[in-house]
């Protein structure tokens, strides 16, 4: 894919919509683009988080582990990020992602991805409200969870 593409290809993320096409044609210069196989793993649970990535085509679950096995918590689709809390937290990766279907992917080593939200305010919003909304998301499921064992 010619790099016009991928960078018509982001400005479609609602995270990077915000950003100059030159920004974002160097962001799709620097990062990896990847291709995964109907369950295959993206990343583990544990894992080092050492890039972000963002889905462009296919889709992938979110599974976390549990006692009774791995849980999935979420359905990622295109246009999605993924693995941006393990990188912003400094922490393991807190999930498994695994493709459902053939997926393509841009990977968003850590720095670059750094570098793109002290460069880019716009993104920082963004990634705030990604995030609050899947706590809001987490929360009410928690709290139907909750309520269905009593």
């Amino acid at each position: 894919m010619l790099l016009k593409d991928e960078v018509g290809m982001l400005k479609r993320v609602p995270l990077f919509s915000g950003v100059e096409p030159s920004k974002l044609k160097l962001l799709a210069f620097t990062s990896d683009r990847v291709s995964y196989n109907a369950g295959q793993t993206l990343f583990h649970q544990g894992d080092e988080g050492d890039a972000a990535y963002v889905i462009l085509s296919g889709t992938a679950d979110i599974l976390v582990e549990s006692d009774a096995g791995p849980i999935k918590v979420a359905e990622l689709e295109p246009n999605a990020i993924v693995g941006e809390i393990a990188i912003l937290c400094d922490v393991s990766r807190t999930a498994t992602v695994k493709a459902t279907d053939r997926l393509e992917a841009l990977r968003i080593k850590k720095d670059h991805f750094l570098r793109m939200l002290k460069e880019n305010p716009e993104m920082t919003i963004e990634i705030v409200r990604v995030l609050a909304d899947r706590l809001s998301h987490t929360t009410a499921e928690l709290s139907a969870a909750r309520s269905r064992s009593h």
